[in-house]
């Protein structure tokens, strides 16, 4: 059943008050700002103007898209096992083999959240995993770091131009983050 009949109109005479559910729309909204059920990231970062601000996720606590194709990703996530452990696995999705500890003390590393973090790069085709088709010509940049007792890591990957073209913007985002509190 409608509330309109057939050709009547209906006139509103009732207004109610303005309640905190009535919140005004907010331009340039963060993703805490526009996602209010999704609680706060623990870690906070200034991301680059130029990327894309995208909700974060179950398992991506901040996430972006950035490059002229719209396919490249960044991400920060909270993870389980060690450094060298998720960097062998970003390295495996390019089908490169295990680092062993003299590879891995040798990485370069960067400053991420007030830690020292190790930084990954890897070309080639990506196979991110779950079913999804490999990527050819992809590239992928990023840090991992012991933070808190955490696994803190921060993923760019996309078509290799696009992700060497963001490399520097990325050095600069991770020297932004921090732990929430800190």
């Amino acid at each position: 059943m409608s509330c309109e009949k057939s050709g009547e109109r209906m006139l509103v005479e009732e207004t109610r008050d303005k309640t905190t559910k009535d919140i005004d729309p907010k331009m340039f909204a963060t993703s805490d700002e526009r996602f209010r059920d999704i609680k706060p990231s623990p870690v906070q970062g200034e991301a680059p103007q130029n990327w894309l601000v995208l909700p974060s996720s179950q398992f991506r606590l901040l996430n972006y898209r950035f490059g002229e194709s719209g396919t490249g990703e960044v991400y920060v996530s909270i993870s389980s096992g060690g450094v060298m452990d998720n960097a062998n696995r970003w390295l495996k999705q390019f089908g490169r083999d295990a680092m062993n500890a003299e590879n891995f003390a040798g990485m370069e590393k960067i400053p991420v959240a007030g830690v020292e973090g190790v930084w990954v790069e890897a070309d080639g085709e990506y196979g991110a995993g779950m079913g999804a088709d490999a990527k050819p010509g992809y590239g992928l940049a990023g840090v991992i770091a012991e933070v808190g007792g955490q696994i803190l890591t921060v993923k760019m990957v996309g078509p290799k131009n696009e992700v060497e073209a963001e490399k520097q913007a990325l050095r600069a985002y991770i020297g932004t983050l921090r732990m929430a509190g800190k």
